[in-house]
């Protein structure tokens, strides 16, 4: 009797503490469920409401990428509350994405996220270059303003209205870097190691063209992925092997081909790059009234006789041979019209119409007579 009345208390704490574990595993459980149904009924089909907090977060649309793929980094960012009500608001308009980088904001209603992520005003790091633009801005004699690359490339940097890289900034980047540094290739590095402290050094290395870039890089950064990018696709052309047969370097190539792009109409690419390689070969000046427009204020297609008189590194009135740098970026047809020029003994070239029509000539005053219909249409009238 002793005996069993002293193990007792042991049964007895042994039972205790199995209720304190069943309690215990039972209360467990329950959170446990009320977490997943937490996370299910709450967070998993959680909508923020409105267009943000202001935070603003720069999110990548790659190459592919769709809603569905995209969705759980917009929800580890704290941008959607919930992949289940981002998919279910594209559900309900059949979205679709297009690359590029995109300014959104923690907190938005995946209404507003969706709208962000589908407006192309609201696209950034994509810069559509035209062909023939250059680096700077060009004002036009009794015209608007167009746009320079560094102004474009600008824009698409803007995270808000108040915070992008500035054309100025790309301008620094571009003069206090090494063309190492910017991944200028091995046939433009001499010529632009050349202009130290002219932010026009990189002139014609940017390709016309869509290129996708990150807007959140460094200025640096950003210039030399899109001159590397440019080099491969100028190269892909043929170019390198191509300079060596008509007899110039593969920069020089570039900045004959700048010349057709803003000489040449269309149709007559290949026989403008003929005059060109002409008048080179016998040692006469170009005569482009495009490079003399390179290095004035104020532009249009007739020049004056002070601009043509003015020395600079471009006029090809007051020098012979080429510019010293291309004088904006060519397309690949330009460089595909210097690489394969046509058959001919040209040395002028006038266009006599506003329709385009362009008249070759090796006798000068044939081109003397074609000038002066040109005049009559008022092609070369100058409004200065």
């Amino acid at each position: 009797m002793t005996l069993k009345r002293s193990m007792q208390p042991k049964y007895r704490r042994r039972r205790q503490l199995a209720v304190a574990l069943a309690l215990a595993l039972t209360l467990l459980l329950v959170g446990i469920s009320g977490y997943v149904w937490y996370q299910r009924s709450v967070v998993g089909q959680r909508d923020y409401e409105g267009a943000g907090n202001g935070t603003v977060v720069m999110v990548k649309v790659g190459e592919g990428d769709s809603l569905s793929s995209i969705a759980p980094t917009l929800v580890e960012k704290k941008i959607v509350g919930s992949r289940r009500a981002l998919m279910r608001e594209a559900e309900a308009r059949d979205a679709s994405l297009q690359t590029g980088y995109y300014p959104l904001q923690e907190k938005m209603s995946a209404s507003a996220a969706l709208d962000a992520l589908t407006d192309d005003a609201n696209r950034r790091g994509v810069v559509d270059i035209p062909n023939g633009l250059p680096l700077e801005d060009v004002t036009v004699v009794g015209g608007k303003t167009r746009e320079g690359i560094y102004s474009l490339i600008s824009a698409q940097t803007c995270s808000s209205q108040d915070e992008c890289i500035t054309s100025d900034t790309l301008r620094d980047a571009v003069v206090s870097s090494t063309p190492e540094e910017l991944e200028v290739p091995q046939w433009a590095k001499g010529a632009v190691a050349s202009r130290a402290d002219d932010p026009r050094r990189i002139e014609g290395l940017i390709s016309p063209g869509v290129h996708l870039f990150d807007p959140t890089a460094t200025p640096q950064e950003i210039m030399r992925e899109l001159i590397s990018n440019s080099a491969a696709e100028y190269e892909a052309t043929g170019l390198l092997k191509a300079a060596d047969a008509v007899g110039l370097s593969a920069y020089e190539m570039i900045t004959a081909a700048s010349l057709v792009e803003r000489e040449a109409p269309a149709g007559a690419f290949d026989k403008v790059a003929r005059v060109i390689l002409n008048r080179l070969k016998e040692d006469q000046r170009l005569e482009f009234d495009s490079t003399v427009n390179y290095d004035v204020a104020e532009q249009e297609v007739a020049t004056t006789d002070d601009d043509r008189a003015r020395r600079t590194p471009w006029n090809t009135y007051a020098k012979k041979g080429l510019p010293e740098t291309p004088i904006a970026s060519p397309g690949i047809q330009a460089l595909q019209a210097m690489e394969h020029p046509a058959e001919g003994d040209w040395l002028y070239f006038v266009t006599i119409n506003k329709d385009g029509e362009t008249v070759f000539n090796r006798d000068f005053d044939a081109h003397e007579a074609a000038i002066e219909k040109a005049r009559a249409n008022g092609v070369l009238d100058s409004a200065r």
